[in-house]
């Protein structure tokens, strides 16, 4: 009854909100006499508070319509190359013929769509001929194509390394580490020519033994029949995925929110005091961030369910207990594929050490084929968004890229 119980109080705030819209859109016309009017303009402030007090499950539009290249400008557009129930293979074609490494962006399936490493392609752009995974939304997901669990996950990234061919750059952001670990370890073990030419893993949960964090401590402090009991909702009957069983996307947005509820909180107190002062830029800035933050995506239960026991609770990967459909994964298999990890020295979701481990299971790999990044003074999302991942840690990954091209 839980994701019903969220449905029905979200049916019963939207005409609310609308009026709240409505109002703040009347609010904000040019009244000759509401533009030094302090009550009008703290009225509309309001208004758009409630507005926005609110997710949205649809995926907002990525919005790169170019990037430079060489100096030039050339346009973006979006392309599907390949699909199935669970993702798109997103091709983020330019409208120019040269050639750059092909980059494998995989993004985490962790309650936000792709577009939350919108600032991380916008980066990789310039440099590289980039490609994400798009997981879609399970709520909207038939029931007709049946499960998707761990093992589906690394037969994802197994198959868009297929598709893209060899030469791929792999990058994995936050918890597709496990899982793009683990398929290049597979091909690795068959000698597959479609092995990436380097994998980079981005604040990523390979051993959460190191330095454990909130997450890791309530990840391991309950058996697994809690979270299945608690927190594992069912798709009403209005969504094409009605009946699936799935970890809600509100769910784990309310949780990383409930980590940091002074930060949310202050932020939209400074929003509401930006709207009243006219501070068009600031508030600006706030509305993207968490028009981004709220859009949630709701989560296979078998595949959360799955992590919970295997990456954090078994802590399999480290330990070598870790099986994808009864095969055994090998990370000491990996020879041919190069290896950075990147870690933020304030990563409270990820602490330092957790994704570094990865170091310590490829022991076939040369020395001159690994490298590990400490960014100083970045938390968990500043590792791959923001002005640090930009200036500071994106020039480790390209030319990481360039020298293992």
């Amino acid at each position: 009854m839980l994701y019903q119980a969220y449905q029905a109080h979200t049916d019963f705030m939207a005409p609310w909100r609308l009026m709240a819209r409505t109002a703040n859109s009347l609010l904000q016309q040019p009244w000759p006499w509401g533009e030094s009017n302090i009550f009008l303009r703290s009225m509309a402030a309001g208004c758009e508070l409630l507005a926005r007090a609110g997710m949205s499950h649809s995926r907002p539009d990525f919005g790169i319509a170019e990037t430079m290249v060489a100096g030039r400008r050339v346009g973006i557009s979006e392309e599907v190359v390949h699909q199935t129930p669970f993702c798109s293979l997103l091709h983020f074609k330019k409208s120019s013929s040269i050639e750059q490494p092909r980059v494998l962006l995989v993004a985490p399936m962790s309650g936000h769509f792709s577009t939350l490493l919108r600032g991380t392609v916008k980066t990789l752009l310039a440099d590289h001929d980039v490609y994400i995974t798009d997981w879609h939304n399970a709520r909207n997901v038939a029931l007709v194509h049946g499960g998707f669990d761990l093992d589906d996950f690394i037969d994802h990234i197994v198959d868009f390394l297929h598709v893209l061919g060899p030469k791929t750059h792999v990058i994995a952001v936050c918890q597709p580490s496990v899982p793009v670990l683990a398929a290049v370890s597979l091909m690795a073990a068959d000698d597959d020519p479609a092995q990436p030419a380097s994998m980079t893993l981005m604040g990523g949960p390979i051993d959460t033994r190191e330095n454990p964090t909130q997450v890791n401590v309530l990840a391991t402090t309950r058996p697994l029949e809690w979270f299945e009991r608690n927190v594992i909702g069912m798709v009403p009957m209005r969504y094409p995925g009605a009946f699936r069983q799935v970890y809600p996307g509100f769910l784990q947005l309310a949780g990383f929110m409930t980590m940091n509820l002074d930060r949310h909180v202050n932020a939209h107190v400074d929003l509401f005091h930006h709207l009243v002062k006219g501070d068009g830029e600031s508030a600006t800035a706030t509305r993207t961030f968490y028009d981004e933050y709220m859009s949630v995506m709701d989560l296979p239960a078998e595949f959360y369910v799955q992590t919970i026991a295997r990456v954090f609770q078994e802590h399999a990967l480290p330990l070598g207990t870790f099986e994808s459909r009864g095969r055994p994964i090998e990370p000491s298999a990996i020879e041919r594929t190069a290896l950075l990890t990147v870690e933020g020295e304030n990563d409270d979701i990820c602490a330092l050490g957790q994704t570094k481990a990865a170091h310590a299971l490829t022991t076939k790999l040369a020395k001159g084929k690994q490298h590990y990044h400490m960014q100083p003074k970045v938390g968990h999302y500043g590792v791959f968004n923001g002005r640090r991942w930009s200036n500071e840690i994106y020039p480790v990954v390209k030319d990481f890229i360039v020298a293992n091209g």
